[in-house]
């Protein structure tokens, strides 16, 4: 829509309220919300200001007046409020100069755009996220005690209340890495998926599968269709926005942490990746499964600056309980049309150009989408404009390697620290075009290090209690 769409739209829907989103440096939805008699073309020119400082890892204190400013594409109805609403989503502005801010993750994401088209290489990147995630019925935890602190989650599929009183207990648990596909009783979800479906499918977003995934305690997928870049991650914050409040108006509670559970699966986010040229795709040719050369300068770009990708796209201390060497995690830094061990892999498709991509299998969704994308392309385009050959598929079972072979075969960081020193080594590519700025990067590495790093290196765990409390 334009500007004058939305204000027309928002009178034939009788809207009463706007709400304002944009998504802070880490990666969660903010917002404000205004009264729809403020709502006129102006609002997408002028913005309404806001404190920065007050937004994690942005402006100081002494600088902190910005601006949001509407997307008018964006615009589509919110379907949780008791009032008609509208929601835009937000990209950040510097109220004197009008200029966009270089820490704003959506701003990250059009620089990206812009380059692939100044590189020649191509004008459209797609991006097909699939984020999995957990329904939970009861979630408790305590991080603040010097002398104590724990968790607990529940669910009614999961497999340790299969001997619980619940008045009465009718079976059915799932037992653990079981959960793919079982139908009800036993996927006691399947209604709360088709409920989100409905939601995202009448805002307008393109669902083409729901399913149980592995993981026993309700673990769930929701196929998207992909976009464009941009589009695709402001689709992939309303389908999480969209999850959350469905979970919760059931009674229930949605989490994208990547590795909630021990001894389970934990929640990736497989992204399938493509670029196109003047409508025609760049991916198809007759190389290794159906590929162009094109698309494997593409991914020896990606296998090359996974571990600082990582950085990005794993960005949590969480997700590396989840990139694990010798389960089924996909920290492999190698290729494979078959091979779901490997970090990227070629989905099997039909016979057009138009259905080849690239599956890379690393990311999770606890990523903010803006930048994890925009990173994965500035690495892709680095192979391409390099001619970065990734080298041999690996088609063999990566479990039936010996040790001699597995050391030839390099992995993704083993936690988050290792992914912030590569990322603080290798950023040169993410600089291109001033896609990232040196900046923004800076922030990233200090934020993750000061907020998130430093403060789970100081805590003892329940564990390390059972490991070491009788020394």
């Amino acid at each position: 829509m334009k500007p004058q769409e939305v204000v027309d739209f928002a009178k034939k829907n009788n809207v009463e309220f706007v709400d304002l989103k944009f998504i802070d440096f880490p990666g969660i939805w903010q917002h404000t919300t205004i009264p729809v008699n403020r709502l006129d073309t102006s609002l997408f020119e002028d913005g309404i200001g806001f404190d920065g400082s007050s937004i994690r890892g942005w402006q100081p204190i002494n600088a902190s007046d910005m601006l949001i400013i509407p997307d008018p594409e964006t615009a589509r109805l919110d379907p949780f409020n008791a009032r008609p609403t509208l929601h835009l989503i937000c990209s950040v502005f510097d109220p004197i100069t009008k200029q966009a801010y270089s820490r704003d993750p959506r701003h990250i994401a059009k620089k990206a755009e812009a380059y692939l088209k100044q590189t020649g290489i191509g004008d459209t990147a797609f991006m097909g996220p699939e984020a999995e995630f957990f329904v939970f019925d009861d979630v408790r935890f305590d991080h603040s005690q010097p002398n104590a602190g724990y968790y607990f989650l529940d669910s009614n599929e999961g497999a340790w209340n299969s001997g619980k009183d619940e008045k009465p207990n009718l079976g059915y648990k799932i037992r653990h890495k079981e959960g793919y596909f079982p139908v009800p009783p036993t996927d006691t979800l399947a209604g709360l998926r088709q409920e989100m479906m409905a939601v995202l499918m009448q805002t307008g977003v393109e669902i083409e599968v729901g399913h149980h995934e592995v993981a026993s305690a309700g673990q769930c997928e929701l196929g998207m269709k992909f976009a464009r870049l941009l589009p695709a991650a402001d689709q992939l914050l309303w389908f999480k926005y969209v999850v959350k409040n469905v979970a919760r108006k059931a009674g229930k509670t949605a989490t994208f942490m990547p590795k909630p559970l021990f001894g389970d699966n934990g929640s990736g986010m497989h992204c399938h990746q493509s670029i196109w040229k003047e409508g025609k795709p760049l991916f198809g040719g007759d190389g290794y499964a159906g590929l162009s050369d094109t698309a494997l300068f593409y991914i020896g770009g990606i296998i090359k600056h996974a571990k600082s990708i990582a950085a990005l796209t794993n960005p949590t201390t969480n997700s590396y309980r989840r990139l694990v060497p010798g389960f089924e995690a996909p920290v492999n830094l190698a290729y494979s049309s078959r091979n779901r061990s490997a970090s990227v892999r070629i989905p099997i498709s039909g016979p057009s150009p138009k259905t080849r991509r690239i599956e890379v299998r690393f990311p999770d969704p606890s990523c903010n989408p803006y930048l994890a994308f925009s990173a994965m392309l500035m690495a892709g385009l680095d192979g391409i404009q390099n001619k970065i050959h990734p080298g041999d598929p690996l088609d063999k079972d990566i479990y039936a390697l010996s040790p001699e072979e597995l050391k030839e075969v390099p992995h993704m960081p083993g936690d988050l620290d290792e992914a912030l020193v590569s990322l603080e080594k290798d950023h040169e590519y993410l600089l291109r075009g001033d896609v990232f700025t040196k900046d923004a990067i800076h922030e990233w590495l200090d934020y993750k290090r000061t907020r998130e790093l430093n403060p789970i290196r100081m805590r003892p765990t329940p564990h390390e209690f059972f490991l070491y409390f009788d020394i």
